[in-house]
């Protein structure tokens, strides 16, 4: 018997008589629930709620739906707390600390040099932005999620090759005996 259909013998088998907390209301609702094509985290939530109301303790339903201990507590807890039916109010995974502010923020600073921001230095780090970003708008996250990120967008923090600024350049420092580059006239 494969891992799917054991879990369904006991929902085929689920005796709307016997619960121990959920009340008719909430019992329909989660089998109703459970018969659509939910996301399999959403569907872990309600199977969790239905085998406890059933009377399975955590262990067994970890064993049962190969889920944490700490999860069957806490939706075991929502469920004896009466609030079954707010089974998909609550977001699934970690919350998003990034907005589209911080995004367009970012594709703005990457596309200007930090010495217009006051910054000694001509080209943007992943941690000269991360620390830019956290002070201007206050959200603090990684150099390697800023590059993730800038990577989505298709940007980078590595300057591009310019052929053309190059070739001019060789070609002036030919006719010299001495090159000094990269200074600034203030």
């Amino acid at each position: 018997m494969s891992y799917n259909e054991d879990k369904f013998q006991y929902f085929e088998k689920y005796d709307i008589n016997k619960s121990k907390f959920l009340t008719p209301f909430q019992r329909k609702f989660l089998l109703k629930n459970l018969q659509a094509n939910l996301q399999p985290e959403y569907r872990r939530r309600i199977e969790i709620m239905l085998l406890a109301d059933q009377g399975k303790s955590p262990t067994q339903i970890c064993e049962i739906l190969g889920c944490s201990y700490h999860m069957a507590r806490y939706w075991m807890g929502v469920a004896k707390a009466g609030l079954a039916h707010q089974w998909q109010e609550q977001p699934i995974g970690r919350p998003k600390s990034i907005n589209e502010q911080y995004l367009e923020r970012l594709k703005e600073l990457v596309n200007h040099s930090p010495r217009e921001y006051g910054y000694p230095f001509h080209c943007w780090t992943a941690q000269w932005l991360s620390k830019h970003l956290a002070s201007e708008i206050g959200i603090q996250i990684t150099e390697r999620h800023i590059s993730r990120l800038l990577k989505q967008m298709g940007l980078s923090t590595k300057q591009r090759n310019n052929n053309n600024s190059l070739k001019q350049e060789t070609d002036d420092t030919q006719n010299s005996e001495i090159t000094i580059s990269d200074l600034q006239l203030p």
